[in-house]
C-alpha cells in the first residue's frame, strides 16, 4: 500500500448554479447528499452555499482518487464535521472500495465559500 500523498483534488462550484439546480430538481438533494449533509445545509440561512461546498468536496475526493463523476454514487462520499467544525471525509460502499483499491487510508480536506463560489481541496493519503 502506498504511503504519503496518493492524489490531490480541487473543485469549484458556483453557488447560484447549485441554487438553480435544487430549485429545478429538488430530488437532486436526496441523490447526492446524505440525510445528515442535507440537514446541516438546510439549517443555514443560505443552504445553497453549504450544498455547493459539499458537492465541491465530493468532486475533489473523486479527483484525488484519480476517478471522475460516475465512478461511485456521490452519496457514498460524505462530508462530516467534528465538534470543532473541522470537515472530514467518510466513505461508504463503493467509494470506500475505490479508495482501498487506490491505497488511500485517509483524506485531508479544506472547504471555503463566498456568496457566489464554493471550493474544496482534498489530499488523499496512503497508509
Amino acid at each position: 500500500m502506498p504511503s504519503g500523498v496518493v492524489g490531490v483534488g480541487i473543485d469549484l462550484v458556483e453557488v447560484e448554479r447549485m441554487r438553480a439546480t435544487i430549485a429545478r430538481t429538488p430530488s437532486v438533494v436526496d441523490r447526492v447528499f446524505t440525510p445528515e449533509e442535507a440537514a446541516w445545509a438546510r439549517a443555514s440561512r443560505d443552504p445553497s452555499q453549504r450544498f455547493a461546498v459539499r458537492f465541491a468536496a465530493k468532486e475533489a475526493v473523486l479527483k484525488s482518487l484519480g476517478a471522475g463523476l460516475g465512478a461511485t454514487p456521490l452519496r457514498s462520499i460524505e462530508v462530516v464535521r467534528s465538534a470543532s467544525g473541522e470537515p472530514s471525509i467518510h466513505l461508504h460502499d463503493t467509494a470506500a472500495t475505490l479508495a482501498a483499491e487506490r491505497g488511500v487510508a485517509s483524506f485531508h480536506v479544506s472547504l471555503t465559500h463566498s456568496s457566489s463560489v464554493a471550493a474544496a481541496v482534498v489530499v488523499a493519503s496512503g497508509g
